[in-house]
């Protein structure tokens, strides 16, 4: 069973500083400037018009035609497919060393170093802007799974609800304070005549999550305290940690079937999940491209997003606490199909029903993914949290892959952003239905951990 855990509060805060940290990739790049910026240096690769409301040329990256509005969510899923083999991995490597902080460290700077590099993305540069992307939403995923780690060693059963829920809390309070920042600067620079002018100004906005991310890991850097597994502490056979990893993970993949009940957890996270991180990845290319709304609008709405977030996450963290997170993520899930019903009924060029749209979606996302994560701890048999983590990330913090993929198929064979948008409700009706049928005590012992009073 699990056994009692000692920390500090400064060890707590310095945790929750990395959500501070990343979430700032995670908002600024991710939610607002990046789908718009690539597609529109695709749409400059593809000799349309800066700023032209349509745009039929095709780009061809690798001797296949693509559509510029399809290019940033074909490279959503490319991202992801490569998380699949690189976070399982990161994961039992971080199991068995005994160095996390180092590893923590060298995947979030080579991430925040990428974004930094988005400054030399100018002109028709789409595939240098695409690789770097790629390379930045890989090593997030990489970082968010050594992050996620130390999650167990922070707090017992009854205790990760509420640490989760600060963690993601202080996490859109930092990347909403980013984004405010980056409002201001579009505001005053933004020449509405110049469309090129947006565009210089959103690659400046994006180095500068580069930068933030960088400056605030090296918190949880310093305050962090080292918490070496059994597993790290195991004889290797002489193997080297990283060719160790590769070993344990082929082990843990095996073993993986005696716990069937925390693969069908993991199987409906993954579903509801992506749809999840779809809807915040692609918001801003639908708000642009389908709605017709500026760059101030959106980033106004996330803006909202990210403040009534960090308040719904807190919010949801209580509610968790009266009726239990396996219930109220339920209740979360069903509130996210009313937001996609929604959306697609939005007029264009209407900012404040946008905006009240992103109200409802702040109240909920947070606290929904804040009580997985901390849910999913609880079904981790003791010292395989990395690599249980590694599988867990592969759709989380961006790294959703089907929903981009059925979004930027439903768009290359429609046109319609709206369609593309609808048919991500599928991805929510299962995954509540999978999660519904996780009897989720029991697991919690099949894994040989001790239940919370609550579920």
């Amino acid at each position: 069973m699990t056994a009692a855990v000692v920390t500090t509060r400064r060890e707590r805060t310095g945790w929750y500083f990395y959500d501070w940290a990343m979430s700032a990739f995670s908002t600024t790049v991710i939610t607002v400037f990046l789908g718009p910026f690539l597609t529109s240096v695709t749409e400059v690769a593809a000799g349309c018009e800066l700023g032209a409301d349509t745009c039929d040329a095709t780009v061809s990256p690798l001797g296949f035609p693509i559509a510029p509005g399809s290019f940033y969510p074909y490279l959503v899923s490319l991202s992801v497919l490569l998380t699949v083999f690189v976070l399982p991995v990161t994961g039992a490597i971080a199991d068995r060393s005994r160095h996390k902080k180092t590893m923590l460290a060298g995947t979030a700077f080579l991430g925040a170093g990428a974004t930094i590099a988005m400054a030399f993305v100018t002109g028709d540069r789409y595939l240098l802007g695409g690789a770097l992307f790629v390379i930045g939403n890989v090593a997030l995923g990489a970082s968010v799974v050594v992050y996620n780690s130390f999650l167990p060693q922070l707090g017992g059963p009854d205790e990760r609800d509420r640490i989760s829920s600060r963690g993601w809390a202080l996490g859109y309070l930092g990347g909403g304070l980013l984004l405010a920042l980056n409002l201001v600067a579009l505001t005053v620079f933004e020449n509405p005549d110049d469309p090129r002018s947006t565009l210089d100004i959103a690659r400046w906005c994006i180095v500068s999550a580069g930068v933030w991310w960088a400056l605030f890991t090296l918190v949880p850097l310093i305050w962090l305290t080292e918490r070496p597994s059994a597993e790290a502490a195991a004889d290797r056979g002489g193997r080297g940690v990283l060719t160790d990893g590769f070993v344990q993970l082929g082990h843990t993949i095996r073993q993986m079937r005696a716990y069937p009940l925390t693969l069908f957890f993991l199987a409906a996270f993954l579903v509801y999940n992506d749809g999840i991180q779809t809807v915040i990845s692609l918001a801003s290319q639908y708000g642009t491209e389908e709605l017709r709304l500026g760059q101030s609008t959106l980033i106004i709405t996330i803006l909202i997003v990210q403040f009534l977030a960090f308040g719904g996450a807190l919010l949801l963290g209580r509610v968790a606490a009266v009726i239990g997170a396996w219930k109220t993520v339920l209740a979360s899930l069903a509130l996210w199909t009313f937001v996609i019903l929604g959306a697609f009924w939005l007029p264009a060029e209407a900012p404040v029903p946008f905006m009240v749209l992103g109200a409802c979606i702040g109240l909920v996302m947070g606290g929904s993914q804040a009580l997985s994560r901390s849910l999913f701890s609880q079904l981790i048999p003791a010292g395989k949290e990395g690599e249980y983590y590694g599988f867990y990330e592969i759709s989380d913090k961006g790294t959703s892959w089907l929903g981009p993929l059925l979004f930027g198929l439903v768009f290359q064979l429609t046109s319609s952003y709206r369609i593309g948008l609808i048919s991500l409700l599928v991805f929510f009706v299962a995954g509540f239905a999978l999660l519904l049928f996780v009897p989720v005590r029991r697991a919690i012992v099949a894994a040989g951990n001790t239940p919370p009073k609550l579920i």
